[in-house]
Parts: structure tokens; sequence; C-alpha cells
């Protein structure tokens, strides 16, 4: 192989399509582009989601119920999950930092504990809430919990 042999693979490239060079080239005319419309014009830029003049669709569809502004999202953990956890990852409390860290939640992400399961380790707990069972439930395994 010499570098005055190298040539680009079969098929790989084309030559490019030369518009409005007259009607014998076959991309004369309309220069591709159609007959008439928006779309046929210079300058030729849309929206997303434009339709064109009719009604978009947002405004189609019905609204329904009620979205509350000020609901709180929490990630839920059940304390049957937690032993689980803390043997899988080694984690030494039960923090959103350490749960962050070992990729279980996202950074802004709240915490909540329920008390659906049974709990074994007796580790730190600092999250941002937790259930009535669920408090019960760690203080009878002797460990310990702070809402943050």
């Amino acid at each position: 192989m010499v570098l005055h042999n190298l040539q680009p693979a079969e098929g790989s490239v084309k030559k490019t399509k030369r518009i409005g060079r007259g009607q014998g080239s076959g991309h004369g005319g309309t220069s591709t582009k159609g007959t008439k419309g928006q779309q046929s014009r210079t300058g030729h830029k849309t929206k997303k989601g434009h339709e064109g003049g009719q009604m978009p669709i947002q405004r189609r569809m019905p609204k329904r119920g009620f979205i509350n502004p000020f609901r709180v999202e929490y990630k839920v953990f059940n304390l049957g999950q937690i032993d689980f956890l803390v043997e899988k990852y080694n984690l030494p409390e039960f923090t959103p930092d350490v749960l962050y860290v070992n990729g279980l939640i996202n950074r802004t992400d709240l915490v909540k504990v329920l008390g659906n399961g049974e709990i074994k380790t007796t580790i730190s707990f600092k999250v941002n809430a937790a259930s009535a069972k669920a408090k019960d439930a760690i203080a009878a395994a002797g460990a310990t919990l702070e809402i943050i």
C-alpha cells in the first residue's frame, strides 16, 4: 500500500446534488422543494411542533385534573429492602449522601423510610422522612433515627 493508491471504499462517496442548475439536470425548476407553500420559500424555518395554521395539539387536548405545585416527592425505601442494601453496598449508615455515592438516588432526591418488612441491622439513619411504623421498628431494632 502506498499513499498515491489510497481511495475511498466503493459506494461510500457520492456526488453532491447540484440544485437549481436547469431543467436538464433533473434538479431545476423548483430545486427539489416541491411547489408552493412555506417550505418551498427561501429562509424556511419552522419551530418544533408547528402545524401550519392548524390548531396545535397542546390546544386541542383537554386539560384534566389538578397538579399540585407544592407536592413533595420522596424516594421510598421499605425496611425489608434496607438489610439487603446495607449488605450489598456495605453502607456504613443510611443517609442521602451515602445512597447518592452508591448510585441509589439522584443528588436532589429526598429519602423516606416506610415500615413494610423487618430490619435486623443496627445502622444509623439520617433521612428526610419516616413513617410512624418505621420509626417504631427502627427504635425496636436498636438503631438510631434522625430526621434531617
